[in-house]
């Protein structure tokens, strides 16, 4: 064998050897894809509906942001704020601390204007006249599938803010206030 095929074939040798451990060095260690946070939600005063990835890994997804801020929207008014993100998280992460990570959450109150949450002290009773709600840090839901009483008690494990129980109406009230339970 002349010199030159000799290098050629230990060149190709060393190269093939270097495939075969950087493949198993990525089967070993893959590079996992970020993950995405998806929300399904249904509205239950104005009937829409709502799937949307609105997070990758840390970045959150500004358009997917605006349309969660217009599906909650104060529903007496239209009125439409930036809704913390966190509330986003705490749904997200709701769903999968009670085990149903694609599940489709009831929306019963998202932002209220002022006006609204005035006009709901004036008709109902447990509605506080500082409510989070008129800051987009709170939201009302219920789970279809998951009793109120296991969400509150979920909700209240995850420690991220307020979790207020109302089992006459059949919800839960859960912020990103102070960590409280009513």
């Amino acid at each position: 064998m002349n010199w030159r095929k000799y290098i050629s074939h230990l060149l190709g040798s060393m190269i093939l050897l270097f495939g075969i451990c950087a493949w198993a060095r990525a089967a070993e260690d893959p590079i996992q894809p970020e993950q995405a946070y998806r929300l399904r939600l249904y509205h239950t005063h104005t009937n829409e509906r709502i799937d949307v990835i609105y997070r990758v890994g840390d970045n959150y997804i500004s358009s997917a942001i605006d349309r969660l801020d217009q599906f909650l929207r104060d529903h007496r008014t239209g009125d439409v704020i930036q809704l913390d993100r966190r509330v986003f998280d705490l749904l997200h992460d709701l769903t999968a601390a009670v085990g149903r990570p694609e599940t489709e959450i009831d929306i019963i109150c998202g932002y209220r204007t002022p006006w609204s949450n005035e006009f709901l002290r004036r008709t109902s009773q447990g509605v506080a006249s500082h409510s989070l709600h008129m800051q987009g840090e709170a939201i009302d839901i219920r789970m279809p599938g998951v009793s109120t009483s296991k969400l509150r008690d979920v909700a209240l494990t995850l420690h991220r803010g307020g979790v207020g129980f109302y089992p006459g109406s059949r919800f839960v009230h859960v912020d990103v206030g102070r960590v409280r339970r009513w």
